[in-house]
């Protein structure tokens, strides 16, 4: 083990060998595994309610079992440092992650909602909220057209780096049900006018629905992943520059994803004392998987377009002429 990564994790470093006890004095914010180190266990019974992340050798068969397995460009300190943070935002997401791919897509969806809304009463979102500077935008839009069989949708909000608000959200919405209810629709084509996909959720508009069930009864009639995941097949979707948040959390359902060879990928929402809650937590590791889905939004880190090509966040790097309205 590199030195600089044995001194980060050292504090968190556990035996596997013990399993675990179930013991409330033994909660900690995450844990680490030396996949190197520790026996040849194939698994635990079950997990500890936090995050378990192993380094070292990937082919280990208790790897397969944990959280996540640290794998470059994402470090260990930015990971311990955000985790420490929102200690509580961290343990429900993997929670989740355990859980949710087993579940059927609908029924994770809403596994997902519940555990946001959850966190949205935590003290860690009320700390963000009042900590966060936001500034108003111009409105935006979505343009909706159709040609022959298909049907294009495209993020205009360019000033606000295409965040998505409640009028895009709703016109999202609106347009994937097209797509969902008519079978003579065979594509759909994502793409942003603008430097950025998409800065993801407005952070106006954060908080401004303070009661918890209402906005997952809100989530439930309105997140456009919902009508999205009735034909994500026929969606393509283009990324240029950043896809923050909710922006990587639609695209990952799409049948097909491409990226300018400057895309950025990333999941912030820890940060904010929550988990993704546009779809993420289904879309995201149904695309790359639990672990290194885990690894973004414990992290917080941004990964590049030829890291989101390995990992299959999206199908191929291509050059496309920029959308104008």
């Amino acid at each position: 083990m590199q030195p600089t990564l044995r001194a980060a994790v050292e504090k968190y470093l556990i035996d596997p060998s013990l399993g675990w006890s179930g013991s409330a004095e033994a909660w900690q914010p995450l844990a680490f595994v030396d996949l190197d180190a520790c026996e040849d266990i194939a698994q635990w019974d079950s997990l500890p309610p936090f995050p378990v992340i192993g380094f070292g050798e990937r082919r280990h068969r208790l790897a397969s079992t944990l959280d996540a397995v640290l794998e470059s460009p994402i470090d260990a300190e930015t990971l311990i440092k955000q985790v420490e943070r929102a200690p509580r935002a961290a343990a429900v997401t993997v929670q989740l992650l355990r859980t949710s791919e087993r579940l059927s897509l609908e029924h994770a969806l809403a596994m997902e909602s519940l555990a946001y809304g959850l966190l949205q009463g935590s003290e860690e979102y009320a700390a963000w909220l009042m900590g966060r500077r936001p500034s108003p935008d111009p409105e935006g839009r979505v343009i909706v057209e159709r040609q022959d069989a298909t049907l294009h949708i495209v993020l205009d909000r360019p000033h606000a780096r295409n965040a998505i608000n409640r009028v895009i959200r709703d016109q999202l919405c609106e347009a994937f049900t097209l797509a969902s209810l008519d079978p003579e629709i065979r594509s759909v084509k994502l793409r942003s006018v603008g430097e950025a996909f998409s800065a993801g959720g407005d952070l106006e508009e954060f908080g401004t629905t303070t009661d918890p069930a209402t906005a997952h009864l809100i989530r439930a009639r309105t997140l456009p992943a919902l009508a999205l995941a009735r034909r994500r097949e026929i969606l393509d979707v283009h990324i240029q520059g950043a896809a923050i948040g909710a922006g990587v959390e639609i695209s990952a359902f799409a049948g097909r994803v491409t990226a300018a060879p400057t895309a950025w990928f990333q999941l912030p929402e820890l940060a904010m004392g929550l988990l993704p809650g546009a779809g993420g937590c289904v879309s995201v590791p149904r695309r790359i998987g639990r672990q290194r889905a885990a690894l973004m939004m414990l992290s917080g880190q941004r990964i590049d377009a030829q890291t989101a090509l390995r990992w299959r966040l999206i199908d191929a790097i291509e050059d496309q002429p920029p959308v104008t309205v």
